[in-house]
């Protein structure tokens, strides 16, 4: 694999196809962690949670932020052979924006046209430029990986998210957007018969909707449970689109979750965080088979539920999830 000056290590491999172990692209997740047996190398900021200072001592390195500086000898830590085989090369295209449309408070449905169609697994998210503000944050696909130019991406909006902030009126219907990808490696994985489980809060409805509707559109009769964890019922939506789900698969089930219901909800579902409501679920009605748990949100209710799926015998390579970190650009 060749890098070229200024690149890192990850960008070469995602330039010329090669699927390597990767989350955030910021150096925060810690996805790309490996280690370098040989060669010089020279490392970018980032932060000490995804690779603390007794780790770089031995050698180990982040890809995100690794710059080669000589020819080098690279162990990698997180090897997926399914991923290698099924590498999709990183492209930008041009895109315009189509329509905005509230869902709640604070979550939007952002719909784009790109300039030729873009070929990603349900689950996979691209990076998006405002090129006129140059802000580009990282944004999950929504809809199934269909062979087309339409994207639609389920965002949260922050009180002063650079782009987010854009989407009530700054944006308008034609705005001029770039997007590169596909990156993430919580996707679906096909041709499995055992249950599957989709855990997601806030915007972690993108990823896991697009996997969704793939998996309706595939025709595989799987066994699904998929968890949502919201405050109140207010910041819960896409409720009719679910029912529909529900209706056209044999064996679904959405378990909704409020942690901080009120007696205006009245809400007589599941309450809590919603690691707290998957262990209960998986505690008093165990599946059958061998999952595969997909887990997309922010970085505290990743770090929660994994160690619940550990607990409840899910394989850790049926494992996939997606932290959401914060925005460092």
């Amino acid at each position: 694999m060749d890098v070229e000056e200024g690149e890192t290590v990850l960008d070469a491999a995602f330039r010329q196809g090669i699927a390597l172990m990767h989350g955030c692209k910021e150096g925060q997740c810690g996805s790309c962690k490996s280690r370098v047996l040989s060669g010089d190398v020279e490392m970018l900021k980032y932060s000490t949670f995804a690779l603390p200072d007794y780790e770089r001592e031995t050698e180990h390195v982040l890809l995100c932020k690794m710059h080669a500086f000589s020819d080098i000898e690279v162990e990698l830590l997180n090897f997926d052979e399914e991923l290698l085989s099924h590498a999709i090369a990183v492209k930008s295209f041009d895109a315009r924006l189509s329509k905005v449309t509230a869902l709640t408070h604070d979550i939007r449905l952002l719909e784009i046209e790109l300039d030729k169609p873009m070929k990603f697994f349900a689950g996979q998210y691209v990076d998006l430029t405002l090129p006129e503000a140059g802000i580009t944050r990282a944004f999950s696909m929504a809809n199934a990986p269909v062979e087309g130019t339409h994207l639609s991406f389920i965002i949260k909006k922050y009180p002063n998210g650079a782009f987010s902030s854009q989407l009530d009126g700054a944006l308008q219907p034609g705005a001029v957007l770039t997007a590169k990808g596909p990156y993430g490696t919580c996707y679906r994985r096909e041709n499995r018969s055992g249950p599957m489980l989709l855990i997601g809060g806030g915007s972690g409805m993108s990823p896991l909707w697009s996997m969704l509707s793939d998996h309706v559109q595939s025709g595989d009769q799987r066994p699904v449970r998929f968890f949502y964890g919201a405050r109140t019922r207010a910041d819960l939506f896409m409720l009719d689109e679910i029912k529909a789900m529900t209706a056209a698969l044999p064996d679904f089930e959405f378990i909704p979750a409020l942690s901080h219901a009120t007696p205006d909800d009245q809400w007589d579902g599941e309450t809590g965080f919603i690691h707290e409501v998957v262990q209960r679920r998986l505690r008093t009605e165990p599946l059958a088979g061998v999952i595969d748990a997909y887990a997309c949100g922010p970085v505290p209710m990743i770090d929660a539920v994994l160690p619940v799926l550990q607990m409840a015998n899910v394989e850790p390579d049926h494992i996939y999830f997606d932290k959401f970190t914060p925005a460092t650009r």
